[in-house]
């Protein structure tokens, strides 16, 4: 009878205001974020090594690090944006 009578604890409040599938949409948006974080690495390589195979200068070349390297930031930054949603 005591038991009836307690407010619900706060762990008690999350499960019932948490959808069951809540915690497997989760895992695949995330999981989601980082195949195309790592699909962004990918485009950055490639984009990077024809860049730098088509240099006709040492600084073309250079260009090209540099812009593979702020194409991996990238990739992460929307990556991590989109974990950061979730919350």
């Amino acid at each position: 009878m005591k038991n009836e009578l307690r407010p619900p604890s706060t762990s008690e409040k999350r499960k019932e205001e948490t959808p069951p599938l809540h915690g497997l949409k989760t895992v695949c948006v995330s999981t989601t974020a980082s195949i195309g974080e790592g699909f962004g690495y990918l485009k950055a390589a490639a984009v990077g090594l024809t860049k730098k195979l088509t240099a006709k200068t040492e600084k073309e070349a250079t260009d090209a690090d540099l812009q593979v390297a702020k194409m991996q930031v990238d990739a992460a930054d929307h990556a991590e944006d989109i974990k950061n949603g979730l919350d």
